[in-house]
């Protein structure tokens, strides 16, 4: 399992959190493994509230609780960070944890592209924004800041301990 980060500069309607770095992982055998392994997996880790589906077309944030996104089958190209963001290309195996107001969006996928998502326990009530209004954007903001690092990394590995 390899990890790479990455920061969100923030937005103007994507916030992206102030301090916190995205995770990707890399060749998480349990990504690889199916969606039931990889819900294990970050039930073992307490996150929790987990589902499988895909990823929204559109640019949107959570600014009530970090998300994982584990891949479990396909491709696809994801918009981190809003549209002052990046594209990355993620595939079967690849996990990213998402620290709360980072922007992501589906700019692409093939037809198999699947994923596995979850949140802290105690963070499952997620909302979901777009960042269409000024003023919510910045109640976003302070209820971002204020979110503190989840007690473990949804996979085992070291990159949520960076966050504190």
């Amino acid at each position: 399992m390899e990890l790479d980060t990455w920061h969100a500069a923030p937005g103007e309607r994507i916030p992206n959190h102030p301090s916190f770095a995205v995770l990707i992982y890399h060749d998480v055998e349990a990504a690889r493994g199916g969606a039931e392994e990889c819900r294990d997996l970050f039930a073992e880790h307490g996150w929790r509230g987990s589902w499988v589906d895909g990823v929204f077309d559109f640019h949107h944030f959570h600014s009530t609780s970090h998300e994982v996104l584990g891949v479990v089958a396909g491709s696809a190209t994801l918009e981190l960070g809003g549209p002052q963001g990046r594209a990355f290309e993620v595939g079967s195996g690849d996990v990213l944890v998402l620290p709360a107001g980072t922007g992501h969006r589906r700019a692409a996928s093939d037809a198999a592209f699947t994923v596995v998502g979850a949140y802290p326990a105690g963070q499952e009530d997620y909302d979901l924004l777009r960042g269409d209004d000024p003023a919510e954007v910045e109640r976003a903001r302070e209820r971002i800041a204020a979110l503190d690092a989840p007690p473990q990394d949804p996979v085992g590995g070291e990159g949520v301990a960076g966050w504190r």
